[in-house]
């Protein structure tokens, strides 16, 4: 008789978990995966995939503007938000049984219910049923965090609910100045709602290339967005169907509808990990893992935003991929967590990867730096006051690239193919040897001769 009930129990199914769960059936291990809500996780249900398609949706108002100066005369149009939440259902229900069907073919088995640690090796499920397991996979993911409770936060809404907004709202605040934050103002501002965004910090996108965070904003305010840096909201007042949000510098923003976006954090509580000799790592509120994702307890493991990271689905994938490649495959791997490439799907968009020109310059003791600003060709014609930013880090001795950020359209498609050199260490001299794709924006990133700035570090005495 087996020692164990299954050969590994997943806790999860979004993205991270469900590619665990079919790479270790293949093996032949013997998987189950709970899932109390719906599978495909953040990403699928209430993330990059809604996310994006609301966005694709939003450009149409612009792309609308824009083609009076091709020649198109459009007539009087209308959009309806109804329309649009209904057809996002649709297919999110359909990416969800593409999931649930994946899934189950590959021999793995889902059950629809929390799961829970009693001890290292054995869960209780929410139907009182309990299960053993010679491996535990934590893939919970995480949520968003409303920071503070301020009074009134119950008036405030996260980025889950404005997926399923009854209406369009005509005036919004969203409190939050990263990838969340600046996609939701660009979606609402492109349907025509009217837009401000409070951050706390001194500029928004934090963690960016300081040349992308000023480019960006720039864009977003010619495009009517309101944004605040240096506040944050204190206190929202409710009145009827309309909210005030008072600010910390004293001024006060009347909308229908206030948004926090100021972070997520892992789903850690009630899970049981204390009673299993889970660890949490201390610096980040995340489960603490080593370089093979493995947790303080020797046969459970976690993956994805639950670890608190690299929050981003495609390494959730790797994570779990990896993850049964090593204790079912007996094919160790490790993830590499450098040069991730990222997008953030705000209008304008943002590529990028390796590392930003502040973060090259403390690393390295030479750098330097191209950087391209341009009006894209599209722009000449329909007449909209837009630039493109391409920008190169590289480092000075090795000449080495190490870092590509793009904002403008289809930053992320590009970013992804730029991802690819970078990661092999392609060289300046290697990019400019590649002939120019012409007409394109991303020929700028094969013919900037010239560093618009050298950096040179000087030894300590």
């Amino acid at each position: 008789m087996a020692e164990y009930d299954v050969d590994l129990f997943v806790i999860g199914g979004g993205s991270g978990g469900v590619r665990a769960a079919r790479i270790a059936a293949g093996y032949g291990a013997r998987v189950v995966v709970a899932e109390e809500y719906r599978m495909g996780g953040t990403c699928v249900i209430r993330g990059c995939v809604p996310k994006k398609l609301f966005v694709i949706g939003s450009h149409v108002h612009q792309e609308i503007e824009d083609a009076a100066g091709f020649g198109w005369s459009i007539g009087d149009v209308s959009f309806d938000w109804a329309t649009l939440v209904a057809n996002k259902d649709k297919e999110i229900a359909r990416l969800e049984g593409a999931y649930t069907t994946n899934v189950e073919k590959s021999g793995a088995r889902i059950v629809k219910t929390r799961a829970v640690l009693e001890d290292a090796h054995t869960i209780r499920l929410g139907t009182g049923e309990t299960v053993t397991a010679k491996y535990i996979l934590i893939a919970t993911g995480g949520a968003p965090n409303h920071g503070p409770a301020i009074p009134g936060i119950e008036h405030v809404i996260s980025s889950n609910e404005a997926f399923h907004l009854k209406e369009l709202p005509k005036r919004i605040v969203i409190q939050g100045g990263g990838y969340i934050a600046l996609e939701f103002a660009g979606i609402f501002a492109g349907y025509g709602s009217d837009v401000t965004v409070v951050y706390r910090g001194e500029n928004i996108l934090r963690g960016f290339d300081e040349d992308v965070r000023k480019h960006v904003r720039a864009e977003m305010e010619k495009r009517g967005i309101t944004i605040i840096t240096g506040c944050t909201v204190t206190k929202v007042d409710k009145h009827g169907r309309d909210f005030t949000s008072h600010l910390s510098g004293g001024s006060s923003i009347a909308s229908d509808q206030v948004m926090f976006a100021i972070g997520r954090h892992p789903n850690v509580a009630n899970l049981g990990l204390e009673t299993a000799g889970v660890a949490i790592n201390p610096a980040n509120g995340g489960i603490q893992v080593d370089g093979w994702s493995k947790t303080s307890a020797d046969n459970i493991y976690a993956i994805g935003d639950v670890t608190h990271r690299t929050n981003l689905t495609p390494v959730a994938i790797r994570e779990g991929h990896a993850f049964a490649d090593t204790v079912f495959g007996k094919r160790p791997v490790q993830v590499d967590h450098a040069t991730i490439p990222t997008a953030v799907f705000s209008q304008p968009e943002v590529g990028t990867v390796g590392l930003t020109e502040e973060e090259a310059r403390t690393q390295f003791s030479h750098i330097d730096v191209y950087k391209a600003d341009f009006r894209p060709i599209k722009a000449t014609m329909s007449g909209r006051d837009t630039r493109v930013l391409m920008k190169l880090v590289v480092d000075g001795l090795s000449d080495r690239v190490l870092g590509c950020h793009i904002v403008g359209d289809c930053a992320a498609e590009i970013t992804q193919a730029v991802a690819i050199a970078v990661k092999m260490k392609a060289t300046k001299a290697d990019f400019d040897a590649t002939v120019a794709l012409h007409p394109t924006a991303s020929e700028e990133l094969v013919t900037m001769r010239t560093p618009t700035a050298r950096h040179v570090r000087q030894a300590a005495e």
